[in-house]
């Protein structure tokens, strides 16, 4: 059985660049284990399905080539700039996920989306910040001395490293199958170091790098791992305001550069609401068989 894959890359209007996202429009034509097997087969950070929903507009299915995930960011933009593009029309999409049902927003005229993402969670991270960096290619100096480590989730986990700046950046090299000894909390988690960029702008660099299990080791430009960014630095580096935006640039390193905004504020029930703000474009349609 053939499978049409639609490779749509997220957060960039250069095919090419950004974060590639295979799009399978026909997602309920395909079991579990279908899906995980297309997702290998593909190779990209992740393969979004597109199924039918009871609860909203339509469910999306997330698979790394390694396992499922309850929510991609890139993925998402992925799915819904393509189904946008057959409307042709500003529209509000009710998103079910394994994460919970969230809102994209598409604006006709710009092409832009804005994806609400989960209320952000936090833990703290209690392991050996030698041996944190050590997997990452970098000295504890290396690290931002005023900044916690913290893991954060407005969707699935990520571990915020925040280093003294983007110099550092470019110098790690991942070590990934070593993670899960080092992140004892939350071994499956990827890990997210970022440095500011232009404190003046508010503009940050960032990179992603995936937990072992996902079958894959650097995402070029992240949405849930920028959210949940934003969120952590409302906490702290924000205190003062009620709401906050910044850009965050990401994927030089993999050169897939790309760039989204973050918009975090403070909500009655102590959490965070958080949204990002990116484009998309169709790059190819490509068969594989499964």
């Amino acid at each position: 059985m053939d499978c049409l894959v639609v490779q749509v890359d997220a957060f960039t209007k250069q095919p090419g660049l950004g974060n590639p996202a295979g799009v399978i429009l026909n997602g309920d034509d395909y079991s579990n284990e279908e899906m995980q097997q297309i997702a290998k087969k593909v190779g990209f950070n992740e393969c979004v399905f597109v199924c039918e929903s009871q609860l909203g507009d339509v469910k999306l299915r997330y698979f790394t080539p390694g396992h499922e995930t309850p929510l991609c960011g890139h993925a998402t933009m992925g799915a819904i700039y393509l189904l946008s593009q057959q409307e042709k029309q500003d529209r509000t999409w009710l998103v079910e996920t394994q994460a919970g049902l969230i809102t994209v927003n598409y604006l006709e005229t710009t092409e832009e989306m804005t994806m609400e993402q989960s209320p952000a969670q936090f833990v703290a991270f209690d392991g050996e910040k030698e041996a944190l960096c050590e997997v990452m290619g970098i000295v504890a100096s290396d690290l931002d001395a005023e900044l916690p480590i913290l893991y954060g989730n407005t969707g699935s986990w990520t571990l915020i490293v925040p280093v003294r700046e983007s110099s550092v950046l470019d110098k790690m090299v991942p070590q990934t199958e070593n993670f899960p000894d080092v992140l004892k909390e939350m071994p499956k988690s990827s890990i997210h170091p970022f440095a500011f960029s232009n404190i003046e702008e508010d503009i940050y660099t960032a990179r992603h790098f995936s937990s072992p299990f996902s079958g894959t080791v650097e995402d070029s430009v992240t949405g849930t791992a920028s959210g949940v960014m934003g969120a952590y630095l409302l906490d702290h580096v924000y205190q003062q305001q009620a709401m906050q935006q910044i850009t965050v640039l990401q994927g030089k390193h993999v050169e897939k550069e790309g760039s989204l905004t973050v918009q975090t504020r403070r909500v009655d029930d102590g959490h965070h609401h958080v949204a990002i703000t990116g484009t998309a474009c169709k790059n190819q349609e490509f068969s594989i068989l499964i």
